[in-house]
């Protein structure tokens, strides 16, 4: 059984990384527990870490569930000056998404449930464990 996850990200500066990090998630990290490596929790058990060293190249992505993705969207362009960040969507997919490259080259997105049931029931379902 799985119960937790991790998924680490590298960057070649601890500083400047940390704090482009704190400035996507909106927040400090949950846990630093020696230099070079900084821990967000996301949701309950899913753990983003960001750790100094080389960027592992053409990894990724790994996208965020957020509830707005055009107001989320415009944050991220505005201040992390992110330039490319097209928003997809089809027919056959229940998601927005959208794709774009922190400064050392890890692949993020973000994604929204296009239906508010769907957006209402899965953000429920995942706060309430």
């Amino acid at each position: 059984m799985f119960y937790e996850m991790t998924v680490q990200i590298r960057v070649p500066d601890m500083k400047e990384g940390q704090k482009w990090y704190e400035t996507l998630l909106n927040r400090k990290p949950d846990f630093i527990p020696h230099e070079g490596f900084a821990e967000w929790e996301l949701i309950p058990g899913c753990w983003l870490q960001v750790a100094e060293g080389t960027p592992s190249n053409g990894s990724g992505p790994i996208r965020l569930g957020v509830v707005d993705i055009e107001e989320t969207r415009e944050r991220v362009v505005r201040e992390l000056k992110v330039e490319q960040f097209e928003l997809c969507s089809r027919e056959d997919v229940p998601v927005r998404w959208g794709t774009f490259s922190d400064p050392w080259g890890n692949r993020l997105g973000l994604f929204e449930y296009v239906s508010e049931d769907d957006k209402n029931e899965r953000t429920e379902s995942v706060l309430k464990k």
